[in-house]
This record gives structure tokens, C-alpha cells and sequence, in this order.
């Protein structure tokens, strides 16, 4: 893990973690939480001034992905077998979204945010789509275009601004569920290439976008 200034792009602190980390989301202002590559591991990490310090390591139920808050809690996504629970950060299962059989709904929940107001959205790389749901993971919308071509990162600038990255076809998408409509934001002739995560920054109103097997990370201005 690596703490990296915004405004410079100066690495200000390394942490090294048992196997490579997949997810990460802040959990507060002073703490993140990452998930570990391919294990039944979230690993809590402080944030002391510019330093990254190893904190307890929660177990979950299988395999984990995504990851985002929810108020005091988390919500994790499990890929290979698809279904999410919101969890305490002691570790405690609160809810699950578990089906199975034709009453399937995920296919491949990956990247995971939570909007303001508490709402979280889930991208599903497997069969397209995105999302909504409450706190107790109950779906409440699903959004579907032809813009989304595997999508992967997801981020909410407001309730009503949700960015997408549509990694099949080299853009950023605007989603506005207020009137169910997806566009694109930012596409190849802005140089996006493989967009794979992003999140946004509401004091500068800057995007900031990991492109797929990248070692740059690129900026761009929210209007």
C-alpha cells in the first residue's frame, strides 16, 4: 500500500502486506480498509499524519473483493461466488444478499461505492449492469446501457452522479439515476485506456483513474 500526495504525487508512505491488495476504501478520516488478494482477509490500516500502520485484520466469509463503508459498518463483495454482506469492523455479519439458482441477480460484483446519503452501488462486470441498493442490501434499481462494457470501478461524485469505469470500451460513464440515463464521460480520445478504478476528490472536484496493469494514475477536472 502506498499514501501518495494528491497535490505533488510524491509517495509519502509504504506499507508491505501479506499478499497483494485488491480493494481499499477509508473508513473515516484516519483509517482504510483493504481487501486481500484472493483471501477470506480485510486488513484495517491507520493513517498517522503521512504514515501507514498495520491495524487488526478482520476474517470474512470467503473470498473478497470489493469493499465500502456503510455509516459505521462495512459492505464486502464476494466475485467468484456472487453475493455481499455488510459487517462490523469487529467483523460481525450484519446483513447478506445471497441468492442462488434462476433468482440469481450477480454474476460478477466487483468495485463497490456508497453516495452520500448512504446508497450503495454495486458494477457487475459479469452481466453489465449496476446496482443500487440500501443499507441492509436490499436492491432497489438496476441500470443497464449499452455504454457499460465490463464494468469495474465506480465511484459517486453526488446522489445523482455516479461514475462508471466501462473498461470494454475506454471510457468513463456518467450515470444519473434521477432519470435512469447513462453517458459518456471521458472515452479513448481523452487518452482512457482499460480504466480499472477510480475515486473522487470533492475538495479540488478531480477524478482520479488507475488504468488495467498501470503504473500512473491519471487526473482529470470534474465540471
Amino acid at each position: 500500500m502506498e499514501l501518495v500526495s494528491r497535490q505533488t504525487g510524491k509517495v509519502l508512505s509504504q506499507l508491505g502486506l501479506e499478499v497483494w491488495p485488491w480493494r481499499v476504501c477509508l473508513v473515516g478520516r484516519d483509517r482504510a480498509a483493504v481487501t486481500l488478494g484472493r483471501t477470506q482477509k480485510v486488513q484495517l490500516i491507520k493513517i498517522k499524519g503521512n504514515t501507514l500502520v498495520k491495524d487488526k485484520e478482520l476474517k470474512v466469509s470467503d473470498n473478497v473483493y470489493g469493499i465500502t463503508t456503510s455509516g459505521d459498518n462495512l459492505v464486502v463483495t464476494y466475485y467468484q461466488q456472487p453475493w455481499l454482506e455488510a459487517i462490523s469492523t469487529d467483523g460481525k455479519v450484519l446483513h447478506q444478499f445471497h441468492s442462488t439458482g434462476k433468482t440469481q441477480h450477480f454474476k460478477s460484483p466487483d468495485f463497490i461505492t456508497t453516495s452520500a446519503d448512504g446508497t450503495l452501488w454495486v458494477s457487475d462486470q459479469g452481466n453489465n449492469t449496476i446496482t443500487k441498493m440500501d443499507a441492509r442490501l436490499t436492491i432497489l434499481q438496476t441500470f443497464t446501457s449499452p455504454l457499460l462494457q465490463t464494468p469495474r470501478g465506480i465511484t459517486a461524485v453526488t446522489e445523482d452522479e455516479i461514475l462508471v469505469c466501462s473498461q470494454g470500451n475506454n471510457s468513463l460513464v456518467l450515470l444519473q439515476p434521477s432519470t435512469n440515463t447513462m453517458s459518456t464521460l471521458l472515452g479513448k480520445e481523452d487518452e482512457i485506456e482499460r480504466p480499472y478504478s477510480l475515486t473522487y476528490c470533492p475538495q479540488e472536484r478531480k477524478v482520479f483513474v488507475s488504468p488495467l496493469e498501470s503504473d500512473s494514475i491519471q487526473v482529470f477536472k470534474f465540471t
